[in-house]
């Protein structure tokens, strides 16, 4: 059965009231909400702390709670705090945008959401500022919109939700991964086959708990993500492929390039550039991961228009590309 909403007044500071349903799989319960709405795990847990979930009329205070199949639940969602990031007035590259949703081509450097060490500039603060304030609350935080995130030193597309309706439509395309997302990286060496699908389970590394890794196929920890690949064009001591993603897990490109032993070029976290374009890396002043969000599909929340938008490939990875084909001649 699928969850109800029993809203209350939807406001600029999101929507409030009630989500009733039952447990699909019997699972933890942070687990087992998140299959059962279209909450965002995170955002459940919170809740559970809170006080604001009941499990057969019972609030249920641990996430880890074990839930059976068919059970009845209700979250009570409170009104959306207010949110800590002021409109700020900085240039936006936007690749498509109406009532419901906008689309922006992300620069490399930019923070999507502000946190330690980077309070403000964010695309948050950008948004803020050119939507007035008119962004979905459903996250629990005042209009920030947020629906996926792409890492700091990523560029390229990134949708975000002005209403909670588009924002409950895109989340649960994410959800089924029903949304079409193409990147373009530049790695280290020569992918053997040109054209494969890495597929395994991704966690926090237990070594270090700012990177994700692969884990054990057994593993209870971390999530499935599968990651198809394409070489486009073959360099000297590189390739330039296009990585498919069927799931969307922190770091996913990155991780699994790695995995293969083909590295992102300029990837601090996962991976060492050949010795022959470290100095070209550095002359270049390249000094971030090369990888673009480079298309981006998805049905419109509230239209059904498919819309699919492109971003070309920025000026910086285009010049690596450039000097290494130089290079290679």
């Amino acid at each position: 059965m699928q969850a109800k909403s029993k809203s209350g007044p939807s406001t600029g500071s999101g929507r409030t009231g009630e989500i009733e349903g039952f447990i699909v799989s019997a699972d933890r319960l942070d687990k087992a909400l998140a299959e059962a709405t279209e909450l965002s795990r995170a955002r459940i847990q919170a809740l559970i702390a809170e006080g604001k979930v009941a499990i057969e009329g019972k609030i249920e205070t641990s996430a880890k709670a074990k839930v059976s199949a068919g059970s009845a639940f209700r979250l009570t969602i409170p009104p959306a705090v207010e949110a800590e990031a002021q409109p700020q007035d900085i240039p936006l590259t936007i690749a498509y945008e109406d009532e419901h949703l906008i689309v922006i081509d992300k620069p490399a450097g930019m923070v999507v959401h502000p946190a330690a060490g980077n309070p403000d500039r964010t695309l948050v603060n950008a948004l803020l500022y050119h939507c007035k304030g008119q962004l979905s609350g459903i996250g629990g935080v005042a209009r920030p919109g947020i629906v996926h995130r792409i890492d700091k030193d990523t560029s390229g597309l990134l949708v975000v939700a002005k209403t909670d309706k588009a924002h409950e439509g895109l989340a649960r395309q994410f959800k089924d991964h029903s949304i079409e997302r193409r990147y373009l990286a530049i790695c280290s060496g020569q992918p053997t086959p040109p054209e494969g699908t890495i597929a395994t389970r991704i966690g926090r590394s237990d070594a270090n708990r700012k990177k994700m890794a692969v884990l054990d196929k057994n593993s209870s920890r971390g999530k499935h993500a599968v990651t198809h690949y394409k070489v486009l064009d073959r360099l000297e001591n590189c390739a330039l492929i296009e990585c498919r993603l069927e799931t969307g897990r922190t770091h996913q490109v990155r991780v699994h390039c790695a995995s293969i032993g083909h590295a992102l070029l300029g990837d601090p976290l996962y991976g060492q550039t050949p010795a022959p374009l470290r100095k070209l890396l550095k002359d270049l002043n390249f000094t971030r991961q090369a990888l673009h969000a480079a298309k981006l599909g998805f049905e419109h929340p509230l239209t059904r228009e498919w819309i699919e938008l492109s971003s070309e490939l920025p000026k910086d990875m285009q010049e690596l590309i450039d000097q290494t084909v130089r290079f290679n001649r």
